[in-house]
């Protein structure tokens, strides 16, 4: 199997920013967007799809209704309201996310429209109470200017953001309302021609002009990407919520060579002269004949009373196992399909007998549904309603596989591939808002967007350099965490150094989380509370490691909480004395044949010996003093 080849297969990707603003209030009510672990209010609601103005129903919403779920919301008072649970309207649009997202607009010279309107965009997988999202197109055009090159900005816009899915069991999906109705901008750009290096050097650069303008959330989660990803001949794929950067390229590889595989196996569906499969002539019921089968699923759908069936494909043998490139495979894109209707699985005839699934079954469902030769056949079992919707799709799924890679929404996962999620959305799911009013945009306030256009980001590196002597690198690098705003507090105070302060805030927190500990544990009041005991002189530079990961590991809930875990107490000098003699009486013989080169050991020694419970500082002079003194 070959490796594709990017260049040479009309790769077009369009990315969509959707980035939470820093307004401390949600869009449309006066409610803190704060995450919250506990929840004192609990409510369901199921979503159904219902048509558009015009008649139609959206195909999105559509196959959301099919799934049948049922969807339970947590709600916390101190981070939503009525307005979240749907149980009043919406009340006027906020005025900061309304100027951030023009200041965003004249920014990226985008053309501001005079009159904004408040538009409801269908979506009923759950995660809006209300079965649609607020959005409402700000401006459209512009440009951003990535590595010499312009790309286009197709248009900007300010919505809500969607509630946290926290679980998805059978039947019952379930939310957390903290997140829902905080204030995001999505921003789209043109499609480039494929080079997912360029792609991503697109979505850092237009991150770095959001966090200058200081008036974004920072850290995961704030930040998200959406991929437009088309191959030549097929339709655009969504991709939806990318985190990070390091994953968007992976995406766009895996992408690439996944539809342009489908586009291998389309040709080869066309040769054969596939046609369709007909829903009333080529599926059976093979419940009955199944009942001896050793399968464990199949055992298992019987023991749960389920229907069994087979689809009959004529002249496909062969394809639904074929691979163009390494794990894509018509067959795999069918079994994604089938488990959102909570279906386990869906066997093909090309990778049978296999899965407790044997020869002579397979004889038996041949007789029945009366194959021949080159033709396939899938067998699939479950409830007899999510069944029958699964067969549907199934059969229009292998309709579409005759043009390519049909046009749907994917969702990213954390290894860089992407699993089907819906089909793409159509124009009905777009309609205006009853409950608020159009909202005007003024000369003064255009005037004020331009006059605050901050600086580039090269220029607010260089100025962050100049402000707190540090190198290019430390500056890109607290410049980019989510750890700037407290950055800047710490070093307010001019007592700690801000070299420090960023090893501390970038590469020991990233340490820890490397060691498998939660930074999301350790909140800005308890890195702030720290660094405070440090200026106090309470604790030393050697003790923050411990304090966070104490915190970072749930030993601890807070700083002092760790100072008493750790046993982190401040050694009198007689007492560190009397410690590094003895580390030096039992190392003698080191520091005999290596006089001061025995220092870096014996500093290693005594440091995790005495472990934030004095200054690494005093300890290396100490020491250096008595070995000199041993030597003399």
């Amino acid at each position: 199997m070959s490796e594709v080849d990017i260049k040479n297969i009309g790769l077009k990707v369009g990315l969509e920013i959707h980035q939470q603003l820093d307004t401390k209030k949600k869009l449309f009510c006066d409610c803190t967007p704060i995450e919250e672990e506990e929840f004192s209010r609990k409510f369901s609601r199921k979503l159904r799809a219902a048509k558009s103005e015009l008649g139609k129903i959206d195909p999105a919403a559509l196959f959301e209704s099919t799934k049948s779920k049922t969807i339970v919301y947590y709600a916390n008072p101190k981070s939503s309201c009525l307005v979240e649970e749907d149980e009043e309207p919406p009340h006027s649009l906020d005025i900061d996310a309304k100027n951030i997202a023009l200041l965003i607009s004249s920014a990226l010279k985008s053309k501001i429209f005079s009159e904004i309107h408040v538009m409801r965009k269908t979506v009923i997988d759950g995660s809006n109470t209300t079965g649609f999202q607020r959005t409402m197109l700000v401006s459209q055009g512009g440009h951003i200017e990535v590595n010499g090159k312009k790309v286009g900005v197709q248009s900007i816009c300010l919505e809500e953001d969607a509630g946290k899915l926290v679980k998805d069991e059978g039947n019952h999906r379930f939310f957390s309302l903290d997140r829902l109705g905080v204030p995001l901008v999505e921003i789209a750009l043109d499609p480039v021609e494929g080079d997912p290096k360029f792609v991503k050097d697109i979505a850092l650069t237009l991150g770095r002009l959001l966090r200058v303008t200081k008036k974004v959330m920072r850290g995961i989660g704030t930040i998200r990407q959406d991929v437009n990803i088309s191959v030549e001949g097929g339709g655009v794929i969504e991709v939806k919520g990318v985190q990070q950067l390091d994953q968007l390229e992976k995406i766009i590889e895996f992408e690439a060579k996944r539809q342009h595989g489908l586009k291998l196996i389309s040709k080869k569906i066309m040769d054969t002269g596939f046609t369709e499969i007909d829903r009333k002539d080529d599926v059976f019921d093979i419940t009955e004949i199944m009942k001896e089968c050793n399968s464990k699923i199949i055992k298992k759908s019987l023991e749960k009373q389920h229907k069994i069936f087979a689809i009959k494909i004529s002249k496909l043998k062969g394809l639904l196992g074929f691979e163009p490139y390494s794990d894509i495979r018509l067959g795999k894109e069918i079994g994604q399909l089938v488990r959102f209707f909570g279906i386990g699985g869906v066997f093909h005839s090309d990778e049978l007998p296999n899965y407790g699934i044997e020869d002579n079954d397979i004889k038996l469902v041949v007789e029945k549904i009366q194959t021949e030769e080159n033709d396939a056949f899938l067998i699939i079992a479950g409830e007899k309603i999510s069944v029958g919707f699964a067969i549907d799709s199934i059969i229009n799924r292998i309709k579409l596989a005759k043009d390519g890679p049909p046009a749907e929404t994917r969702a990213a996962t954390q290894n860089g591939d992407t699993v089907f999620l819906r089909p793409r959305p159509g124009a009905s799911r777009m309609y205006p808002e009853t409950d608020i009013p159009t909202v005007k945009v003024t000369s003064n306030e255009l005037e004020e967007a331009n006059s605050k256009v901050p600086k580039s980001w090269e220029e607010s590196i260089k100025e962050l350099e100049r402000k707190y002597q540090i190198n290019n690198q430390l500056a890109e690098q607290i410049f980019d965490s989510e750890y700037f705003e407290i950055f800047e507090n710490i070093c307010s105070t001019k007592q700690n150094s801000p070299n420090f302060v960023v090893s501390i805030l970038c590469s020991t927190i990233t340490n820890l989380e490397r060691k498998g500990l939660d930074s999301k544990l350790l909140d800005n009041e308890q890195i702030m509370k720290t660094f405070e005991l440090l200026e106090q002189n309470k604790i030393n530079k050697e003790s923050i490691e411990i304090i966070f990961e104490q915190i970072m590991s749930k030993k601890a809930d807070n700083v002092l909480q760790a100072l008493e875990k750790a046993s982190i107490t401040q050694l009198t000098d007689e007492e560190l004395d009397k410690i590094l003699d003895e580390i030096i009486q039992k190392n003698l013989e080191k520091v005999n044949e290596e006089q001061m080169r025995a220092l870096s050991g014996l500093m290693g020694i005594a440091m995790k010996q005495v472990r934030g419970k004095a200054s690494g500082k005093i300890i290396n002079q100490k020491l250096k003093d008595k070995i000199q003194k041993i030597l003399n």
